[in-house]
């Protein structure tokens, strides 16, 4: 199946944060590619892959970057598909230098950010399950079940807490 989600990192060491975004995409079964390019180092690279993803099948793309994190923004200012910002904590300032250049963009260059690290690549890939559920049934219900997945296990931790404390 071709590649409905693009994940982009800025380099190798983004892996680790961006795997979360991989499990997730696996788990709904969503057809995705994941591939690395720089916004400073190689932006002829990144603008490339922006403006054929379209082109290529794909509906959303996230960037995962730490430091200066740029790629989110200039992966948005060379496409009209949604783009999902994803800081990764890479320096001594814990990864908010990344969430402050990925959140802080222009008007009209619109990029979705998520939260620093692992928890924010994770939404990432499940906002964009949502926004490809929009015309997707199958994956409307699968999201459905996840969602009630996730308040079961509350219910049974809460009920499994107040056990314990009698």
């Amino acid at each position: 199946m071709k590649a409905q989600v693009l994940i982009v990192m800025g380099s190798e060491s983004d892996l680790p944060v961006m795997e979360s975004a991989e499990e997730v995409l696996k788990k709904f079964s969503v057809p995705y590619e994941i591939t690395i390019a720089s916004a400073h180092r190689t932006p002829s690279r990144a603008i490339k892959l922006a403006e054929s993803a379209e082109q290529k099948g794909i509906s959303v793309i996230i960037a995962g970057a730490g430091m200066a994190a740029h790629l989110a923004g200039v992966l948005a200012a060379h496409t009209v598909l949604p783009v999902i910002g994803v800081p990764v904590e890479s320096s001594q300032l814990k990864g908010l230098d990344s969430l402050l250049s990925t959140v802080q963009m222009p008007p009209g260059v619109p990029v979705a950010t998520m939260a620093i690290g692992k928890a924010g690549a994770k939404n990432a890939a499940i906002l964009a399950v949502q926004i490809l559920a929009v015309k997707n049934k199958e994956l409307l219900k699968k999201l459905k079940e996840y969602k009630k997945q996730m308040a079961d296990e509350v219910e049974e931790k809460a009920k499994s807490l107040k056990k314990k404390k009698k």
